[in-house]
């Protein structure tokens, strides 16, 4: 889905567009409320994700412009660094249908995205159906097959096998991992994480004789090779 994303601060804006190109979305950054909504204008978004607090214009009135612009059906989402009532009130009546507080998560914010964009979008968010050479992965019920075979997987081996998959050639940290893997798991043992990419590599036999390899980066994460790249 295509994702349009307004924050002046650009790591923020980076980090927002990396988890969302990381499930697999487009994502198109703006630094200004009119640049994006010029930007709206010409080509238009499946979701808006915009921080309360931009300079050039208050945050409800963006939001407002943007609801002139897109289907009545396209969700969007504030972020601010404050937590107060009124902010939070105000975002909420101006029209958004959710909002986080800074600093942004990774796994619950692509959660909160993912909510958003199935309910949005019944239609365009069923099962998908993603192939990577042998491997198929169907995410509704969450089935693995290789060659056609299925592969006896637990959901968090299949979540954490997609996320290699759709980050091929990509180091992975392992706070990346955790957040999208675990989520809402505060605390999860570094020996916990190691298990299971040990089985992803074990049940997925990935070995440069079949295609890929996923091997360690080392003091950072992981990182899932396609051979011959």
């Amino acid at each position: 889905m295509r994702i349009a994303v307004l924050d002046s601060d650009p790591a923020q804006a980076d980090l927002i567009c990396q988890v969302l190109t990381g499930a697999g979305h487009s994502c198109q950054s703006f630094d200004s409320a009119r640049e994006l909504l010029g930007g709206l204008k010409k080509d238009g978004t499946d979701m808006l994700i915009l921080d309360w607090n931009v300079t050039d214009l208050p945050g409800s009135e963006v939001l407002r412009r943007a609801k002139e612009k897109l289907p009545a059906k396209t969700p969007m989402m504030f972020v601010t660094n404050n937590s107060a009532e009124d902010d939070i009130v105000d975002g909420i009546g101006a029209g958004a249908d959710d909002y986080m507080i800074k600093p942004l998560r990774r796994g619950e914010l692509l959660a909160r995205v993912q909510a958003l964009l199935r309910r949005a979008y019944p239609s365009q968010n069923g099962a998908e159906h993603l192939q990577f050479g042998p491997y198929v992965f169907e995410t509704r019920p969450g089935r693995l097959l290789i060659d056609g075979n299925v592969i006896d997987v637990t959901h968090k081996e299949f979540s954490l096998a997609l996320l290699f998959f759709r980050n091929i050639g990509r180091p992975l940290s392992r706070a990346f991992i955790h957040e999208a893997v675990w989520i809402r798991d505060a605390a999860v043992p570094s020996r916990t994480m190691d298990t299971h990419v040990s089985r992803v590599r074990n049940k997925l036999r990935l070995r440069p004789e079949n295609g890929f390899r996923l091997v360690p980066v080392y003091s950072y994460g992981y990182r899932l090779e396609k051979m011959g790249a």
